[in-house]
């Protein structure tokens, strides 16, 4: 029997690669070089006289106890540095960029209502929180045609993007709120839109084609305050809390460009403290979690503070100092809209779109959405029960 033979080589049992390469002819291997002891041999070429073992012609380096990690796809976002390189690890670490690269593909949706009288300065807010013109063929009625408007939902969309990210915006106005005479049961077309757009989503969630589901539900609704006068008045409260339930309130102190500082300091106090008096729900901004750093929570303190929001809007920029920006001009001078010494509008942006967003999605669908769901999935069972009752009888 050949020395090399298959069952010659199984017999040897557990003897060591070196040993086994030493017994080999002179003329079958060349080492290149031999760096240490041990069964670390450096480079070796060897040609086998038996076909099996033929995987052992390929030059092969053992200087390494395992092979090198394959290149990450995550590039940048990988999880694992190059000093986990000689660390074992499964991988999982990847998922949230698997799921975000999921979600920049499918896009975002979102759907704000915006609730208050004419002339606010509803439309031209949206317009500079989003840096768009969601209302180019908007018709301003006189005051004739007002007397005789309803209350009715208009909604716009746009799709707009940014670094990649797509975002589709829907704006929903309630043109004719709050400037007839009779503002009795105004806020009730409001109230039934939402409703709706409750019912048809439930509908879509228990029908065929789940995977396209549009979701048209309202996830924020800010709702304008007059700058003039003392606080709330009695249709504020009435639709704030007709609403409370279904949406996340957030209110708007419009065009606070009219009041001065110490006006607009007493004005929030007044307006927090009536929406206690009366017991009305806002957006609660969440707590901050406990490994969250001390500059998030600056940050996440100085919205709760400014609260009700006093801003302003332009659609006009203009040129300060070098600098062009969204401002108003004045004869006594420039007030700058993202400017926080003058309105709140950065913090009502930071909070509408860089940092609660996705928690405003969450609270319509886990807390306004539920409630709507378990209210209609009494009422079935109450209409089931009392028509079982009456064909028994």
């Amino acid at each position: 029997m050949n020395k090399f033979s298959s069952l010659a080589i199984d017999e040897m049992g557990n003897l060591s690669l070196e040993s086994f390469i030493r017994e080999l002819p002179q003329d079958s291997y060349n080492c290149s070089s031999h760096q240490g002891t041990g069964s670390i041999l450096g480079n070796f070429c060897y040609s086998s006289p038996l076909p099996e073992h033929r995987y052992l012609a390929t030059p092969t380096s053992w200087t390494s106890d395992r092979p090198p990690r394959p290149k990450s796809p995550w590039g940048c976002l990988d999880p694992y540095t190059s000093e986990d390189q000689d660390r074992e690890y499964v991988g999982f670490a990847t998922l949230p960029n698997q799921v975000h690269r999921k979600s920049v593909k499918k896009g975002f949706e979102f759907t704000l209502m915006v609730v208050g009288e004419s002339g606010l300065g509803k439309s031209t807010l949206v317009n500079s929180l989003f840096l768009t013109d969601l209302y180019k063929d908007r018709k301003v009625l006189n005051a004739e045609e007002r007397l005789a408007q309803t209350v009715g939902i208009t909604k716009n969309t746009v799709c707009i993007e940014e670094k990649g990210v797509k975002l589709k915006l829907n704006v929903v106005d309630t043109q004719g709120y709050g400037d007839t005479i009779n503002n009795t049961d105004s806020y009730k077309c409001v109230s039934d839109y939402i409703d709706h757009q409750f019912e048809q989503y439930r509908r879509d969630e228990i029908g065929l084609n789940r995977k396209n589901i549009q979701d048209n539900r309202v996830h924020c609704c800010l709702y304008f305050i007059s700058p003039f006068g003392h606080g709330l008045r009695p249709l504020d409260v009435e639709c704030m809390r007709a609403l409370q339930d279904k949406v996340n309130i957030i209110p708007i102190v419009a065009k606070s460009d009219g009041l001065t500082y110490d006006e607009v300091k007493k004005k929030k106090s007044r307006i927090l403290s009536e929406i206690d008096k009366y017991r009305l729900k806002i957006y609660q901004f969440p707590d901050c979690d406990s490994d969250e750093d001390e500059e998030f929570r600056r940050q996440d303190m100085e919205l709760k503070r400014s609260v009700p929001f006093a801003v302003i809007g332009s659609n006009m920029v203009v040129d300060v100092n070098g600098r062009r920006l969204r401002a108003r001009l004045y004869p006594w001078g420039v007030v700058e809209v993202e400017n926080p010494y003058h309105s709140d509008f950065v913090h009502l942006r930071n909070m509408l779109v860089r940092t609660h967003m996705q928690d405003l999605k969450d609270m319509t669908h886990d807390t306004h959405y539920e409630s709507y769901r378990a209210q209609w999935l009494c009422k079935s069972q109450r209409t089931v029960d009392y028509d079982f009752c009456h064909t028994s009888i």
